[in-house]
């Protein structure tokens, strides 16, 4: 299957491209910056598969939830290249996104998810990540206060994102169910491939114009790339 991923909703612009057993990737933490570097990102690691848009399968984005103008940018994106080349889209959530990566540098299975969503507020899933990368949600995906997140019966679990680390109330909620915190991690494009590709044989692609953002918030500007 040959697969071409972005996600631009966090400070991490990403494009993976996968073909076979082949990944090349591109990614650049530089915050407002994704506008002009996708679709170079893009260009370069199709040029190194000698494949055109045309020959892909799918293309797979991550639809947020996340930066308000991130978001936008990979969804614009998704939709002009499908638009153009009618491959179907397979939309994958930015906290699965999250939870993948956190899995990939840790081996973690268990991620409690939570970015800073500003206003006193995150956005906030629990996922479980299997041996082969594909996330699965565990729970409804939520802008909540951190305060107030339902708190798993078991215990276990890592947290991930970025709002472990700007809310003290969600660290001593979650106290008992956590047992590492990884603040630092972001997705990256390749962090979506193995989701997407389960949704895709599942059925799970949609044609362009079904290709939406998730946004939770509907006003969230880019202030910083969170």
């Amino acid at each position: 299957m040959k697969v071409l991923a972005i996600e631009t909703a966090t400070d991490a612009c990403s494009v993976a491209f996968q073909w076979g057993e082949a990944l090349v990737e591109r990614s650049s933490n530089q915050p407002r910056a994704h506008a002009g570097l996708v679709l170079e990102m893009i260009q370069e690691c199709l040029g190194e598969s000698a494949l055109e848009l045309s020959d892909l399968d799918a293309l797979v984005f991550g639809c947020g939830p996340g930066s308000f103008t991130g978001v936008r940018i990979a969804t614009a994106v998704i939709q002009g290249l499908a638009f153009g080349s009618g491959l179907p889209v397979v939309p994958v959530s930015t906290l699965a996104g999250h939870a993948v990566s956190c899995w990939r540098q840790t081996g973690a299975t268990q991620i409690a998810v939570a970015i800073d969503a500003r206003m006193d507020e995150c956005y906030w899933g629990l996922f479980s990540v299997d041996a082969k990368g594909v996330a699965k949600s565990l729970d409804q995906e939520r802008l909540i206060a951190p305060g107030k997140v339902p708190v798993p019966d078991q215990n276990g679990w890592t947290g991930a994102g970025s709002g472990w680390r700007e809310f003290a109330s969600l660290r001593e909620i979650m106290k008992r169910a956590v047992d590492r915190i990884e603040p630092g991690i972001l997705p990256t494009a390749r962090d979506l491939l193995a989701t997407a590709s389960g949704l895709l044989v599942a059925g799970g692609g949609v044609p362009a114009h079904q290709a939406l953002p998730v946004y939770l918030r509907e006003s969230v500007a880019w202030k910083g790339g969170r």
